[in-house]
């Protein structure tokens, strides 16, 4: 009996010890653009409001601005609980403190400090609200938008973070057109792999992604937009480093795709030298 016990302790012991140098060897094989950087990221898997801070931490201004919001936001929330008026007011607040200038590649710290933000960095916003008022939600990654979509009371209602007015909807049929705007075909192919995740759909040609993604997944594509900026601007080993970060966070396709991409690019740069 003891030695059953004992040998069960030390396989317990020995699996602990592999996935927590496991945990290691994946932070030591990223590269951060700084320690600032790397401090967040390490934070941020206990608590995505950081890990959204990550990207571009060199830029982090204060947490000021947030810690007003929820200070305002908490107060309507022990008053009301999870309601509609309380999922109103996360939405009008958020524009009216957060959301000033909609400018696509704009990451959560341009949001905190400069009110500049595009769809993802928006739409992370939202969700971090969600998240702490308790509302029932999911973040729609499409193929070159996101958006939120919240259960209340057995309905959807959508909260389009790029659109002040009319971008909460309630009415049953816009909320039903709208996502049939954005409903996915299995045989279609996402058309470009460097174009960001930006504003509401224009196109209304066949859609290739319509998939639910967690908030861990939301900052992975968050890398990705930042490392497309690198990409378009050539900077491809850079890119690079980054859509290794966002892989980490999310390993999708299209990430893992530009990533490829983005590596044929570097060694062709490097070998033109």
């Amino acid at each position: 009996m003891k030695k059953a016990l004992l040998t069960f302790i030390l396989i317990f012991a020995f699996g602990f010890l592999a996935m927590a140098q496991e945990a290691v060897g994946m932070l030591e094989e990223l590269s951060f653009d700084s320690n600032s950087e790397k401090a967040l990221w390490e934070a941020g898997q206990q608590n995505p409001y950081l890990l959204f801070r990550a990207v571009q931490a060199e830029k982090a201004p204060s947490d000021e601005k947030w810690n007003e919001l929820l200070a305002e936001l908490d107060k309507k929330f022990s008053r009301k609980g999870t309601h509609l008026t309380v999922l109103r007011q996360v939405f009008e607040k958020s524009h009216q403190q957060l959301f000033k200038t909609y400018e696509q590649h704009s990451t959560f710290n341009d949001m905190l400090e400069q009110g500049k933000f595009d769809c993802v960095s928006g739409s992370a916003a939202l969700a971090l609200l969600l998240d702490r008022y308790k509302f029932e939600y999911k973040v729609v990654e499409t193929d070159y938008h996101v958006f939120i979509v919240v259960n209340y009371e057995g309905k959807d209602i959508i909260l389009e973070s790029t659109l002040q007015i009319g971008g909460m909807i309630t009415a049953p049929s816009e909320v039903a057109s709208y996502l049939e705007g954005y409903k996915a075909d299995d045989s279609v192919k996402l058309k470009s792999l460097n174009q960001r995740l930006g504003a509401p759909k224009i196109d209304l040609s066949d859609n290739a992604i319509f998939r639910k993604v967690n908030l861990t997944q939301l900052a992975g594509l968050q890398y990705y937009n930042d490392a497309i900026s690198l990409f378009n601007d050539q900077s491809f080993q850079r890119a690079s480093l980054q859509l290794h970060k966002a892989l980490k966070l999310y390993n999708s396709e299209r990430i893992d795709g530009l990533k490829e991409l983005a590596d044929k690019q570097a060694n062709l740069l490097a070998s033109s030298k």
